[in-house]
């Protein structure tokens, strides 16, 4: 049986370390704290109304729980806790860090706050996260409409590792087609719609809603990986079922950590973590609680710090605009999903900080990102975001090069799409005119090969 998951808690249940002596008493708790608020929508302000973890000699930061494995004190104690009669939220006991560890598990309340759902458990990657929910909701045999447009690992593990491995199954549709998905169904298989907030690289965005209602009615689940837009979109509160994310981008912000997260109901958490039959458990992608800690200490700044990418995502795209090029950016008007990104935003977080150029080929995009990088230091030739320097590379020979070229081609992912991340290192005005430089060298260059093929022609 599994211990069952601490969702997250108000700040009134702080954990303040214990006394120095059994005589001293612990200091009273302001009554303000003791004020139960409903929960807020606004992920900042959920944040802040978590449950905060003290240090162990009442630190401001939390104690870093290093210990693989935990004692007890007397043998009944043990058995107590694999009966799950014990717990971290029965008597603050641990058995083993594969299971809960009190750092980790301090991360997963944070998460569950930003989400808005009832717990959340933190894993050592994102993909680990993803593989995870699909093997312990789907089962063997089982069925996943899934949207066409994925990232190109998530794609891989949909159309032919769990084929292979469990006999899973998938139907790629475009889920922006209702009839399409509701099509796509198989009743008593379809166990979950799988979706991208907004799709990785093309940035449509997912009618969230929507697709919660197709899949609630034929039975199934909607998990809704939510990488690209942390607190720009809250899915859970929109309808999703389960959220999962590759904490290694955004969340992490600084492309040092590999981490991944999976936020929903503390029953499916709970289910995920039991000894005999929960996928975490019996896979063991644990997350090391030292690298816990440094998220934990960065997810309170993560609001700035979308809003800062969402607002150089925007001035960029715009200007891009202006200048000629086929820019992909939700926040501009043009944008197919413009209207429903704005329904389904949390106010004051802007559209996200990832934008797509499209140079029409390969070639193309190498030469203006060989510029960008290595002749103006615009930004850096990297797959992953979320960094505060801009990221940048061509998703079709990279980041999605796992899907065959029809399905790419189905995904809208054409061979000059380079996606970035957009950084806010530096000042914008200072990024914008490496830009332009190099873009004007890629022109120059572009000059003599229109010319050749001009004379050639004739």
């Amino acid at each position: 049986m599994a211990h069952v998951l601490a969702a997250a808690e108000p700040i009134s249940m702080l954990k303040r370390p214990p006394p120095p002596n059994d005589d001293e008493k612990a200091p009273p708790v302001n009554k303000a704290a003791r004020r139960r608020d409903p929960p807020s929508s606004d992920p900042a302000a959920a944040l802040a109304a978590a449950r905060h973890e003290f240090g162990e000699h009442g630190g401001v930061n939390m104690s870093i729980e290093a210990s693989a494995t935990f004692t007890v004190m007397e043998p009944d104690t043990m058995r107590k806790l694999f009966a799950g009669e014990l717990g971290p939220d029965r008597g603050d006991l641990y058995i083993y860090s594969r299971h809960f560890n009190p750092t980790v598990l301090a991360l997963g309340r944070q998460m569950a706050a930003l989400e808005g759902t009832e717990a959340a458990y933190c894993t050592a990657s994102g993909m680990s996260a993803i593989s995870s929910v699909l093997m312990q909701l789907v089962g063997a045999g089982g069925h996943v409409v899934a949207s066409r447009c994925l990232y190109g690992g998530t794609h891989a593990l949909l159309s032919r590792f769990l084929p292979r491995t469990s006999g899973v199954t998938a139907t790629f549709v475009d889920a922006d087609d209702e009839d399409a998905v509701r099509a796509a169904v198989r009743p008593g298989e379809t166990k979950v719609v799988y979706v991208e907030t907004m799709s990785n690289p093309t940035l449509a965005v997912a009618d969230i809603p929507m697709l919660a209602r197709v899949a609630r009615e034929a039975g199934a689940k909607l998990v809704v990986d939510n990488t690209f837009t942390p607190v720009v979109v809250s899915p859970a509160r929109l309808g999703a079922d389960v959220v999962v994310h590759s904490v290694s981008k955004f969340i992490s912000g600084g492309a040092d950590i590999i981490a991944g997260a999976i936020c929903g109901p503390a029953s499916l958490v709970n289910s995920m973590m039991d000894l005999q039959d929960g996928a975490l458990m019996l896979l063991g992608p644990t997350m090391n609680a030292k690298v816990a800690s440094e998220l934990a200490a960065r997810l309170p700044h993560l609001p700035l710090r979308m809003q800062e990418h969402s607002r150089r995502a925007g001035e960029f795209a715009a200007r891009m605009q202006r200048m000629g090029l086929r820019v992909v950016y939700p926040g501009l008007q043009d944008h197919t999903h413009h209207g429903r990104l704005r329904a389904m935003a949390n106010p004051g977080y802007g559209f996200g900080g990832m934008l797509c150029v499209d140079m029409g080929t390969e070639e193309r995009a190498a030469r203006l990102m060989h510029h960008l990088q290595n002749t103006t230091q615009f930004g850096l030739m990297a797959v992953s975001l979320g960094y505060y320097e801009t990221l940048m590379s061509c998703s079709g020979s990279s980041t999605s090069s796992e899907m065959d070229p029809n399905d790419r081609a189905l995904a809208g992912i054409s061979p000059g799409l380079i996606r970035m991340s957009v950084g806010y290192n530096g000042t914008l005005e200072q990024r914008w005119a490496q830009f332009e430089r190099a873009f004007a060298l890629m022109q120059q260059q572009d000059a003599p090969s229109a010319a050749a093929k001009y004379c050639k022609a004739i």
